[in-house]
């Protein structure tokens, strides 16, 4: 994962995508206890405005012999799923994500509190239980996410989620 982060830390610099972080299943894990995921998911704002913002990151990709693997680019051996910014809740966490080292590589990750926030919204089963789990973490400002789920009106969806915890 280390030399794909160094790829995409270079595809910034170059300017094919503006600004990113790490988001999904290995942002969670930075925060709470490992879980299964298959890909590393890059939340990017793209560099350019148009029809197709995955075109330059597919040229850079085919460019440098990257493999193409169902919705991923292998890079340096790793997946990596990039998804364009695609709401305002994406965008402002990308904004604000939070500067991390892994390993050699100084890279962005989404903060806890935004990824419970986009868990909440996107409301899939095993995003529930993300955010059931990053609820649970020490790392998490509730205080922070309180105030994004009521600027994206998702407060509601916090309540159930903790309700159908309470049912277990």
């Amino acid at each position: 994962m280390e030399k794909a982060l160094l790829v995409i830390e270079e595809m910034t610099r170059l300017g094919i995508i503006k600004s990113y972080a790490i988001g999904g299943g290995i942002a969670a894990t930075y925060y709470i206890e490992p879980i299964l995921t298959y890909d590393l998911d890059i939340f990017f704002i793209p560099a350019s405005e148009g029809l197709d913002l995955m075109a330059p990151i597919y040229e850079f990709a085919r460019q440098r012999g990257y493999r193409f693997e169902a919705e991923a680019i292998l890079i340096e051996g790793f997946p990596v799923q990039f998804i364009p910014v695609y709401n305002d809740l994406v965008l402002e966490a990308v904004e604000k994500a939070v500067r991390v080292q892994y390993r050699d590589v100084e890279t962005r990750i989404i903060s806890a509190e935004y990824l419970t926030a986009i868990a909440l919204q996107t409301g899939r089963p095993k995003d529930r239980e993300r955010a059931l789990r990053l609820l649970e973490s020490e790392a998490l400002d509730r205080a922070a996410l309180i105030r994004i789920l009521e600027k994206y009106g998702l407060r509601d969806r916090l309540k159930k989620v903790e309700e159908s915890a309470d049912d277990w």
